[in-house]
């Protein structure tokens, strides 16, 4: 299985400054392509009294989990950052491929998936990221529009918060000093100035509870009065769509926007919390925060759990989560309901089927943060959030607006001053469209992105890219080899030559590679959904490893790892479940797998060939080994592998150097 490895802090910032600098982007996003926010206009909104430059943000999820995708997001416009969901449970098995966006949107994976302590240094690495982003003066932000919340997300139940694991990751993240200071020192020598920043180090101290599908209502509110009175957190819960109760749930579904196919189990219905117990513990837990000085409120909503009627995710996988457009409306069916019974009183985060189409309409609502996943995973990625700003900036002059609050009202047809009336008149006339909207219903997503019925090889495809923005690891990249026409070469010792045979050509003619950085890849599938060739770019793309501790724990999948420099490096390649290992040192190229080891000059093999084999030996690998060496050890290139600090020694062993061609048995 896939293993998420973080990435160091140093590294990171290195790839960070380097590629802004170089490149104008920023983990593989443009920053043109970013939301840096617009002077004219105040996006700001409150979060349990904290300031953040804009509603949006990642939910809990795929965008929120690793320090690069937080700063994908933030790039994007996000100034609320909904952290992946922890618990105590932190070794988790999850099924692969567990993404599924070919229509609407399913998953069946639902917590972080690295450790406890990995998450708690992921999470502060991503801030003090942000603040060297900010502190660097290489975006050009608008004025205020750096502010940001992170906002903590634990499961899922009371005890494993009140285990001694997650207290210490909420700790944490309330005093990351130690991190902090650690982290400080490993901000690379030529960056050395930023060491001195004053980093926060209370990361966090709002909480959304992520209850998950089937959680007792008395449950519920055990765990929010515990991290409110013992923890001191502010806190939102979130609520699942099941609240709507089976009726009504399944006549949205199935007889307003036509998803026939989708099923909820009746046990779903049976064992989550119903609307009288929610209004219950809704009313008492937002008495106990007020007495404690501490925000409350409730976000709409999770997944909904439907029944696993498709081939995408393994069979063992009876049940899948199902997000994006029908989601959209079951959720904001929730927040009318609400509103009529709680009216303004209650704050309401969001995140159903958030899009460029609605994201300003959720706004207009007055729900804090609006955050997304889905969209995200599509074509574009995190430069979808784009088009979320322009659509609100749009609306926004259109009514005369510079605030949020001026937004509401104006949008509610209010005058300034009643924001609370604003948003539930809005709330009432949002959803009372909204399922009418075809955009929503099975005919409006049925669309599945385009196959062209070819195959993915190791190199070549049509290079369209798609693949690099929906990965939301960022662990797919784009590389460079020269055009080029590579016979097919096998050598064998024969008692008293070396013989060549040669079977065919390997051609490169595409303008460039794909590639993937496997300590990233989770083997989500996400990017095999968009690809227009069938096989998975994350499954036969070169796959690269930061370690080759890394490396050889994923055998026998097929893979590299490359440390050292163009000039001298030693790479470990995996073809077909075989190991290699290449070393090379100027033109002295060292080449060693099962049954052989030779040494040979690069551009003169078989004239310089020595060492010895007991089996045939494929020179092919080696070139392509070879391949890699030139263009992933470039080191003008900003990659994650060039921006590591890693050193080996290769020089060859001088006994193999001066090995004779002729040895009888090929023995250096």
């Amino acid at each position: 299985m896939a293993v998420l490895r973080p990435y160091p802090f140093g590294a990171l910032v290195r790839r960070a400054l380097r590629e802004l600098d170089e490149q104008q982007s920023l983990f593989d996003l443009p920053v043109a392509r970013g939301f840096l926010g617009d002077p004219a206009i105040d996006l700001s909104v409150s979060v349990h009294g904290h300031r953040a430059s804009s509603p949006y943000g990642p939910a809990a999820g795929p965008q929120s989990q690793l320090a690069q995708n937080i700063a994908l997001a933030w790039l994007g416009g996000a100034r609320v950052i909904e952290l992946k969901t922890v618990q105590v449970i932190d070794r988790l098995t999850i099924l692969r491929p567990c993404i599924d966006m070919q229509t609407v949107g399913y998953n069946v994976e639902w917590s972080q998936e690295l450790t406890l302590d990995e998450s708690l240094v992921e999470y502060v690495k991503a801030s003090m990221l942000l603040e060297i982003l900010v502190a660097s003066g290489r975006l050009a932000l608008a004025p205020g529009f750096a502010a940001t919340v992170f906002d903590m997300s634990v499961g899922y139940d009371l005890a494993g918060i009140r285990s001694e694991t997650v207290q210490a990751f909420i700790r944490g993240l309330g005093d990351a000093t130690t991190i902090v200071d650690r982290l400080r020192r490993e901000i690379p020598d030529e960056y050395r100035a930023f060491r001195d920043l004053p980093f926060a180090t209370r990361i966090s101290d709002t909480l959304t509870l992520s209850t998950f599908h089937g959680c007792p209502p008395d449950e519920i509110a055990r765990m929010v009065d515990h991290l409110l009175r013992v923890n001191g957190l502010h806190c939102v819960v979130k609520l699942n769509p099941t609240l709507l109760g089976a009726t009504e749930t399944r006549r949205l579904l199935h007889d307003v926007l036509g998803y026939h196919e989708l099923r909820v189990p009746d046990a779903a219905f049976a064992a989550d919390t119903t609307w009288t117990q929610m209004r219950d513990f809704v009313g008492r837990l937002g008495e106990t925060a007020r007495g404690l000085g501490r925000g409350f409120g409730v976000k709409f909503t999770n997944t909904l759990v439907v029944e696993n009627h498709r081939d995408f995710f393994p069979a063992s996988a009876r049940e899948m989560y199902l997000s994006g457009q029908p989601l959209h409306v079951l959720a904001m069916s929730l927040v009318g309901r609400f509103r009529r019974e709680f009216g303004d009183e209650v704050p309401i985060s969001f995140s159903a089927g958030i899009d460029r189409h609605n994201f300003a309409d959720a706004v207009a609502l007055g729900l804090v943060p609006v955050t997304v996943c889905s969209d995200l995973l599509k074509t574009r990625g995190y430069a979808r959030a784009q088009g979320y700003f322009a659509s609100l900036v749009e609306r926004m002059r259109a009514v005369g607006a510079t605030t949020i609050d001026g937004f509401v009202t104006a949008t509610a047809g209010l005058p300034p001053g009643r924001e609370g009336e604003a948003r539930v008149r809005n709330t009432e006339a949002y959803v009372s469209r909204i399922a009418a909207d075809g955009r929503y219903s099975r005919e409006g997503t049925k669309a599945v992105p385009r196959k062209i019925g070819r195959h993915l090889q190791l190199f070549d495809c049509i290079t369209c890219d798609k693949c690099v923005p929906v990965c939301p690891n960022d662990a797919n990249f784009t590389f460079t080899i020269p055009a080029m026409a590579l016979p097919i070469e096998r050598v064998a010792w024969d008692g008293t030559a070396w013989r060549a045979t040669t079977t065919g050509t390997l051609q490169i003619t595409e303008r460039h590679q794909i590639g993937n950085f496997a300590d990233f890849c989770n083997d989500c599938g996400n990017c095999d959904v968009f690809c227009p060739e069938d096989g998975g770019p994350y499954v036969l793309k070169p796959r690269v490893f930061g370690s080759v501790e890394a490396w050889d724990a994923d055998a026998p999948r097929d893979g590299f790892h490359l440390a050292g420099t163009t000039a001298s490096c030693q790479i470990h390649g995996r073809f077909q479940g075989r190991e290699f290992v290449l070393v090379t040192h100027r033109d002295q190229v060292s080449y060693r797998g099962e049954g052989f080891d030779v040494v040979f000059e690069r551009d003169q093999c078989l004239e310089t060939l020595r060492g010895t084999a007991q089996v045939e030996v494929d020179l092919t690998y080696a070139r392509i080994m070879d391949w890699l060496r030139v263009a992933l050890l470039d080191a003008r290139a900003v990659t994650y592998i060039t921006c590591l600090d890693e050193a080996v020694d290769v020089t060859p062993r001088a006994d193999r150097r001066r090995a004779p061609h002729r040895d009888a048995e090929g023995i250096a």
